[in-house]
């Protein structure tokens, strides 16, 4: 989507503090990257472009891409992919699905398979530990997929160490929080798209707004007819949040609808942890 439509790329950075960190992973430094859309509309490839160099140049120790990749039909994963293969990371690039990833037919297995290809590491429900066995990394299936099945993935992981949990839609924080959970990327809400400084997302009111446009006119634009059923929490829709005794970053991702950003810039997110 045209830069005028979209606003300038804006890296985020924020410290995370873990209990229990080992105080060997101290500094570690992640990248998140989420809701690409790649399609030829949503995200060009000169933002594209720089969110790939912008990550490169913070040098991390893991990227995680928190899903999302097309919006419709899945074809578009494989230029997606030509990009992507530039990132750089000292210990691995992960990632999960969002729900556009999934809902088309034969989605799941071209996204899945055109990351993979790439040597990007597709978790579904899976913990792993690429930085050893004292930080896990937790990639669950997007919230509306059938397969959201937290609790056997959850109960795999010893309680006495951090993780980090990646989910795609923000909404499945009320779920997880019977969980330990010391930090859980999302993305899926793109901010909001457009925000009212000191008020936040318009989204909050596009149900009651949405109701009052005809639906020839939502179907021509998707923003309204997509904003009837993304999420329950916009509160949630951006920044850092504590849900229970869990932490939760939601970036605004690097893709849009019409009609657009607003004071919602695309995002790269740098974290680095600490030990509290």
């Amino acid at each position: 989507m045209h830069r005028l439509l979209t606003g300038k790329l804006r890296v985020e950075r924020l410290t995370i503090a873990i209990a229990n960190l080992p105080a060997k992973l101290a500094g570690t430094k992640l990248v998140q990257l989420t809701d690409f859309h790649y399609d030829g509309r949503r995200l060009s490839d000169r933002l594209l472009q720089q969110a790939i160099a912008a990550t490169n140049q913070a040098e991390p120790d893991l990227i995680l891409l928190t899903g999302d990749y097309i919006t419709d039909e899945p074809q578009p994963i494989h230029g997606l992919v030509q990009q992507l293969k530039n990132l750089q990371s000292s210990a691995g690039i992960y990632a999960i699905l969002g729900n556009h990833d999934y809902f088309y037919q034969g989605a799941k297995t071209e996204v899945t398979n055109a990351l993979t290809n790439i040597g990007i590491q597709v978790l579904y429900n899976q913990t792993v530990y690429p930085l050893g066995s004292e930080l896990a990394l937790v990639g669950l299936a997007d919230l509306w997929d059938r397969n959201f099945l937290p609790d056997d993935t959850m109960a795999s992981i010893n309680p006495d160490i951090p993780r980090i949990v990646l989910s795609h839609n923000p909404d499945s924080a009320e779920k997880l929080q019977k969980w330990r959970i010391d930090l859980q990327l999302s993305g899926h809400t793109h901010g909001g798209q457009i925000v009212i400084p000191g008020l936040g997302p318009v989204s909050i009111w596009i149900d009651s707004i949405s109701r009052m446009i005809p639906k020839s006119v939502k179907r021509r634009i998707s923003y309204f007819s997509m904003g009837e059923r993304v999420v329950n929490h916009w509160e949630w829709a951006s920044g850092l949040h504590q849900v229970g005794s869990n932490l939760l970053y939601v970036n605004r991702g690097l893709g849009t609808y019409l009609p657009g950003r607003l004071f919602c810039p695309p995002e790269v997110t740098i974290i680095t942890l600490i030990s509290k």
